[in-house]
């Protein structure tokens, strides 16, 4: 395919991150045709060399070949794989126009369904944006090597040496894995011809207690040809970290490429590892969903608390409650909580960590939030105060609608999805809400992710 080089100015930012641009160029009768372009690692406002094919396409996808106009806030990258590594697309953008752009970027969301963008404030940042995760999912390639997917390529794994973004004593424990399978000449997955043994790498740690996890999810079991490398594996970490408190194999020969488990070997310690979150305990197994940056998941709760003005003399549902994230802390300050969840396993997780935590006025509910709100209400009567945390799907029209007409007084909406935000809380003005404030809370710097909380009132009338 035959190219030119072409000079282009980002206009804007899609929701991956990437720059966007637009190049003229006229067609055989001489008319004007527009390529849109797709640029990652740049910024608003650049001017940009770019080769493009000469082919009259629509739209390509295309890395810059020189930066001719410099943003004022663009960095040098601090990691060595920033420019293929597909974990993080903001490293070259100091922090400061990453927060302002996700502010912008829940501004547009609320404004595409009519709310008033004013009622959103000012994101609200980290102080050190790096190191932050407390759970990483890393890949093995055919080849045996570790790390993450490349950016715009999810067939292709690039091999790391560091991570930014994860705390330093997991990137160190992994590491020790990667080096393991390098020395015993294993082969990783291969998506497209479903052969290879090794397929990910799951790495959590608590930063409240420092306990770590390890989970290698492989094709085959740990026994038999591969008794003595695994068996190696574990002495190493239980060596060289004496806070990994958990070693697991998990085998998983489903063609999904999911981090699940169709059986689990426990290698070494416990098959959980203890965690805190606002001044509660929990119990955190390998699929258990848990908020990935506790510093901001922190802000998360306390905002939370403050924007529902709990009372004890009060009813609460917590919907999409998971383990009881949001429910330990709230269930102290009213006078009986409902958590409902989909998945039974976290379901079992709340139970216990109300239990440990010596909370005895919640009821937990293994239900889809739809059905579960039914069964709700007929049972545990109406809330006066609802909370939901729903995935980045969102709620969907169903649940609020139903939301709207259980009528509670207050509702507190935690989002980790501003589009699907907006999308749902539309569904609740026919019901007399009126949104309050939203405050968006940053929990993944370097990426395009944003969190908010939001506070919806019943109008008196």
């Amino acid at each position: 395919m035959t190219s030119e080089t072409r000079k282009a100015t980002i206009h804007e930012l899609d929701y991956k991150g990437a720059g966007r641009a637009e190049v003229w160029r006229e067609n055989e009768k001489g008319n004007l045709k527009k390529m849109k372009l797709t640029i990652p690692q740049t910024l608003p406002g650049e001017e940009v060399l770019v080769t493009v094919p000469t082919r009259k396409l629509k739209r390509w996808r295309t890395y810059a070949d020189e930066i001719v106009t410099t943003h004022e806030e663009r960095i040098v990258p601090p990691c060595p794989h920033f420019v293929k590594c597909g974990g993080c697309v903001w490293q070259h953008w100091q922090y400061k126009g990453q927060l302002r752009e996700k502010t912008s970027y829940v501004k547009q969301a609320l404004k595409s369904e009519d709310f008033d963008p004013a009622l959103v404030r000012d994101t609200i940042g980290m102080e050190e944006p790096w190191q932050y995760r407390n759970k990483m999912e890393f890949t093995f390639s055919p080849d045996g090597h570790m790390g993450l997917m490349e950016q715009g390529n999810f067939r292709n794994v690039i091999p790391l040496e560091t991570c930014l973004i994860a705390g330093e004593e997991m990137v160190d424990a992994a590491m020790e894995v990667a080096a393991w399978t390098k020395e015993h000449g294993l082969e990783g997955y291969n998506k497209e011809e479903h052969t290879g043994l090794l397929r990910h790498l799951m790495v959590r740690q608590s930063f409240a207690t420092g306990e770590i996890m390890l989970g290698v999810f492989a094709t085959e079991s740990p026994q038999g040809p591969l008794a003595d490398a695994v068996d190696q594996l574990v002495k190493r970490i239980e060596n060289k970290f004496p806070q990994v408190k958990s070693i697991m194999w998990l085998e998983n020969r489903d063609w999904a490429d999911r981090t699940q488990s169709e059986k689990t070997h426990l290698l070494s310690g416990r098959d959980f590892i203890y965690d805190e979150m606002a001044g509660y305990r929990f119990r955190l197994w390998f699929d258990t969903f848990f908020q990935t940056n506790p510093t901001q998941a922190q802000k998360l709760v306390d905002i939370a608390l403050e924007m529902a003005e709990p009372k004890k003399t009060e009813k609460m549902m917590d919907l999409f409650c998971g383990v009881g994230t949001f429910s330990l802390p709230f269930a102290d300050r009213v006078g009986e909580l409902a958590g409902i969840e989909l998945v039974e396993s976290s379901i079992a997780s709340a139970r216990r960590n109300a239990q440990e935590n010596g909370v005895n006025n919640t009821t937990f509910l293994a239900n889809s939030a739809r059905e579960g709100i039914e069964e709700m209400l007929e049972s545990f009567g109406r809330p006066e105060l609802l909370l939901l945390d729903p995935p980045r799907s969102g709620a969907g029209g169903k649940v609020m609608r139903k939301i709207g007409r259980a009528q509670p007084e207050r509702i507190v909406y935690v989002s980790c999805n501003p589009d699907t935000f907006a999308t749902d809380i539309k569904q609740l003005e026919v019901f007399g809400y009126e949104l309050k404030v939203v405050q968006p809370v940053d929990l993944f710097p370097q990426t395009v992710h944003v969190e908010c909380v939001a506070r919806l009132e019943k109008k008196e009338n």
